[in-house]
């Protein structure tokens, strides 16, 4: 208060005076004072303070002046910051209802429905009610959709639907269709509005529609009012603060300036002005009209500016249409690169007071020439990166040699060369690792960005090279850049007229580098240039043997794969039988597939048995490689060794379950832990005889009975555990095979795969074998394999087909023996009756000598019944069976023994013999070869007997 009123003191000072000076006046001068003369006759006189503020100019009134002019201030000063809240809330609001339709409109046009909403046949149907309800929920004054024709498809008032939208939208559809969106206010039914209008475009970028939305200015003008009564009452508070705290503030400004005065400041802004003229970074300030308000030394170098530049207009500087362009664009920019005065600049653009209208815009320039040459060498080298990265994954996709050398020349070209080559030696194609001292390199791959390139094609030998370990780079083998081939002498030596044609085509650079892994030279690659690209450099070769080391790892994998697959391969063929034997029971055909995957352990076999009886057998070892192919084989060798005894097919797979758990035994104590998980197996035996089949499987698919009349069926078989869990007995299946009907084994991988079920398979199996009774065993396997095989098997796959054939009666004899030595002697002479009506009288000797001797030990030996078969088929087959289980063994006799030789002289005579047990006893049987040409059993038995002769 004392600063609006004054001291105290003073006032009082000020009183005294006026008072002097209202009595001199009243007296006139020279007049003496008289308290008479004084007041006014009719009236007492007025108090000394009534009479004071009577006066025009007296204390108080002077006061009361300069305290109306300080509140007048203070008030027009709060009406200023109200206004200028209101103004400043209202372009607030208004800021942020353009943001909020903006964000409306761009949120529905890009929601997933609305294209299809669009592109359906009735787009208001699918569109109305996701408008009305994006309305309600944001509180906008509408949303609507409409092509770019005008035509409204979504509107809040329904008869607005399929009229055009009103006013100029040519503009808006001209933006739409450059993917940019638009916002205005404008007049519109609901009053002023701010609308914002986003397009809509399909998959390929052209325009579908637009989606509008719009606040009114009156709803902004609403939370203004609202605000109102607080912005009063800030703005009271903020400047009776202010007044407050102006002292405060100048005390503290001036300490800020550490009590610098006009001078010191005047030489602050002096250095502030030569660091501006002295940075090598051009700066240029350009006011709203457009003229340039500073410039400094930087930028009139770099744009060469005249020195009168400053205060001039933008475009009467002389500066190039795009820097002039940028500068009164009004947009900001950053790190915009341009050219100008053939220097390439660097841009920044910002405006001098951001966020609140800018009166000017401050632009910076940085020359980057040098900057943008070396990030284009940086940039090439992030390609190469980019390209090593790319080979990485592309390279070695699949372990096949050829395909890996294909994958190198595809990455190369065209981002690297034009045209490239892979040539690799002989034996790295055949899986071998390159021994020889010399050996051919034969062109493998070959890509290009054309067809007509005159080099050597694919399949070609290109030359002969050193192979040895080590001697690479003694050989001559080590990476060739020639950046011109046309001054090159040496290149086309060898194929003169390939090098002439190479030049006249337009290859000019190349770069030849070795393929090597572990010090072994695989091959070669060459990346070849034509004309139009720029000759290959340093740079370049150290790419290249960077990415042919790489490939080269890739290629050596693929042949190493090659190498053990081929020896797993060759492993598996050699475990499989190579081809059928004869026999005369079963036509049998087969087939084997191995998967992509490699080998595995599926197996099959026929195996000829005495008395006209065949086992078929179906295997399956689950897995694949060595081990599988190698655990195949020693199944199939102990089913060959078992079925030599002659076992029933539930004994034999005893015997293999057995043997399966004592592997997995042997190879869980050698500490490997490559069990056999997953064996199973099928066996048959089919007697020719009797066109009876036994059957027994452990965990193995049963067969597939195909009769001759066409039908299928899948006969009952009981199922065994898998090899190996052992624990439980295997049971046979007793099937009646009829003449010229099919017996079809397979493993599981023939009718299950990854995208087909087993059940599924089966039903399958079962169409394509119905209904086709005269198909031979070939002709089944080729069409159930061209049925059922996918096209990439997960699994291998065995098929063995067999068709039965029954032994005429006329072709089997039987006789009775009764246990007397005597009936030998007739029962030769019946043999030789039936031999001689079969056309076999030069085997009737050889026949009566074994018959002879295996009867007189069933005789002798063994029990009562004692019965005499033989079988005539390609071979002649004698059965003696009686009721003993006792069987004799071949033993070497000594001189001074009358007996112990029979057995022998039936080993000589027979071409195979043997005994095999059966529910009621056992059987001795032989078979002979009926070819004398071949075999001379006469000749046989004169030298066996001379053998026996002693000297007298």
């Amino acid at each position: 208060m004392r600063g609006l009123f004054g001291r105290r003191s003073a006032r009082r000072g000020r009183h005294r005076q006026v008072r002097s000076a209202s009595a001199h006046s009243a007296r006139g001068p020279g007049a003496e004072r008289s308290p008479a003369r004084d007041r006014p006759p009719d009236r007492e006189p007025a108090p000394p303070r009534e009479r004071l503020f009577r006066l025009p100019f007296g204390p108080r009134t002077v006061a009361g002046e300069v305290f109306f002019l300080q509140v007048s201030v203070i008030v027009l000063l709060m009406v200023a910051v109200v206004v200028a809240f209101v103004l400043h809330a209202r372009w607030s609001s208004t800021r942020q209802a353009n943001k909020q339709s903006l964000a409306v409109a761009t949120t529905f046009a890009r929601s997933p429905d609305v294209l299809a909403g669009l592109e359906s046949t009735d787009p208001t149907a699918a569109l109305q009610p996701r408008a009305e309800a994006v309305r309600k929920a944001t509180k906008v004054s509408y949303v609507v959709v409409w092509k770019p024709d005008g035509t409204r498809v979504t509107a809040p008032q329904p008869d607005l639907i399929g009229k055009r939208v009103a006013g100029p939208v040519q503009d808006l559809v001209d933006n739409a269709r450059e993917g940019r969106s638009t916002t205005k206010t404008l007049q519109a039914a609901p009053g002023l509005t701010v609308n914002s209008a986003v397009p809509v475009t399909r998959p390929d970028g052209t325009l579908a529609g637009l989606v509008s939305t719009g606040v009114t200015v009156s709803r902004v003008n609403e939370g203004v009012k609202r605000q109102l009564p607080v912005l009063l009452m800030s703005a009271a508070g903020a400047l009776l603060l202010a007044s407050g705290t102006s002292a405060l503030v100048n005390r503290r400004l001036r300490r800020q300036t550490h009590g610098l005065g006009p001078e010191e400041m005047t030489r602050m802004y002096e250095h502030h002005d030569a660091v501006l003229h002295a940075v090598r970074e051009g700066v240029l300030i350009v006011d709203e009209t457009g003229r340039l308000v500073l410039v400094n030394n930087e930028a009139r170098r770099l744009l060469e500016l005249p020195e009168d530049a400053e205060g001039r207009p933008v475009d009467q500087v002389g500066l190039d249409p795009g820097m002039m362009g940028l500068l009164t664009s009004g947009r900001a920019a950053s790190d915009e690169v341009h050219l100008a005065k053939g220097r390439l600049l660097a841009v920044n653009i910002r405006s001098t007071r951001s966020g609140e209208g800018p009166p000017g815009r401050v632009a910076t320039l940085r020359d980057t020439t040098e900057l943008h040459a070396l990030e284009g060498r940086a940039e090439g080298a992030r390609e190469r990166l980019r390209l090593l990265y790319e080979a990485g994954v592309r390279i070695g996709s699949t372990l096949d040699v050829t395909r890996t050398a294909e994958e190198l020349t595809e990455v190369a070209v065209p981002r690297f060369a034009e045209f490239a080559t892979v040539e690799l030696l002989d034996p790295v194609l055949r899986g071998e690792e390159p021994s020889a001292a010399r050996t051919d390199m034969r062109r493998t791959a070959m890509s290009g960005v054309r067809d007509d390139a005159p080099l050597l094609p694919v399949g070609a030998v290109v030359r002969t090279v050193e192979t040895l370990r080590g001697h690479a780079e003694e050989a001559g083998e080590h990476s060739v850049l020639e950046a011109d081939l046309r001054q090159a002498d040496d290149w086309p030596a060898q194929q003169p007229d390939d090098g002439r044609r190479a030049l006249e085509y337009g290859i000019r650079s190349l770069i030849s580098t070795p393929l090597r892994a572990r010090g072994v030279l695989l091959g070669s690659v060459d990346f070849w240039r034509t004309d139009r690209s720029d000759p290959y450099g340093d740079d370049d070769l150290a790419f290249a043997e960077e990415l042919a080391a790489r490939a080269a790892v890739s290629i050596d994998n693929a042949r190493r794969y090659t190498r053990e697959n081929a020896m797993a391969v060759t492993l598996q063929r050699s475990l499989l039988p190579r081809g059928l034997p004869e026999q005369d029971a079963l036509d049998v055909a087969s087939r084997y597939r191995p998967t992509r995957a490699g080998v595995g352990g599926d197996w099959f076999d026929v195996i000829p048995l005495p008395g006209a009886r065949v086992a078929l057998v179906v295997g399956d070892v689950v897995g694949h490689g060595l081990h599988a192919a190698a655990t195949m084989g020693r199944l199939r060798t102990a089913v060959l060794n078992f079925s030599s005894l002659d076992l029933t097919p539930e004994e034999l797979l005893a015997h293999l379950d057995e043997l399966v758990d004592r592997i997995d035994q042997d190879q869980t104590t050698e500490g490997n832990g490559a069990t056999v998980t997953g064996a199973t197996c099928l066996y048959a035996i089919y007697d020719a005889v009797s066109g009876r089949c036994t059957v027994a499987r452990a965990g193995h698919p049963g067969p597939a009975l195909v009769a001759p009349d066409g039908t299928v069926d899948y006969p009952e078989v009981p199922v065994g555990l898998p090899l190996g869990l052992g624990g439980a007995p295997f049971e046979t299946a007793e099937l009646h095979l009829p003449p010229e009907s099919q017996l079809v084994l397979f493993t599981d991988g023939l009718v299950e795969d990854r995208e087909r079920d087993i059940d599924d398979g089966l039903a399958l199996l079962r169409r394509t074998l119905t209904g086709h009774p005269g198909r031979s065993p070939e002709e089944t396997c080729r069409t159930v394999l061209d049925t059922l095989l996918p096209a990439e098997p997960s699994d291998d796959i065995a098929l063995l087909v067999a068709r039965a054939q029954v032994l005429d009666p006329e072709q089997v004899a039987q006789w009775e023996v009764p246990a007397d030595s005597g009936a030998v002697a007739p029962l030769r002479a019946q043999v030789s009756r039936k031999l001689a009506e079969w056309g076999l009288e030069e085997a009737s000797f050889t026949t009566e000598l074994i018959l002879s001797e295996l009867v007189t030990n069933a005789i002798r030996y063994g029990s009562e019944p004692i019965r005499v078969r033989l079988l005539h088929q390609s071979r002649l087959t004698c059965e003696v069976s009686d009721g003993s289980s006792t069987s004799p063994h071949m033993r070497r006799a000594a001189a001074t023994e009358e007996g112990g030789r029979g057995l022998f002289l039936v080993a000589q005579l027979a071409e195979r013999w043997g005994t095999r047990y059966t529910p009621h006893g056992k059987v001795m049987w032989t078979e002979q070869n009926l070819h004398p040409e071949e075999h001379r059993p006469e000749e046989d038995a004169d030298s066996l007997l001379d053998q026996w002769d002693e000297p007298l």
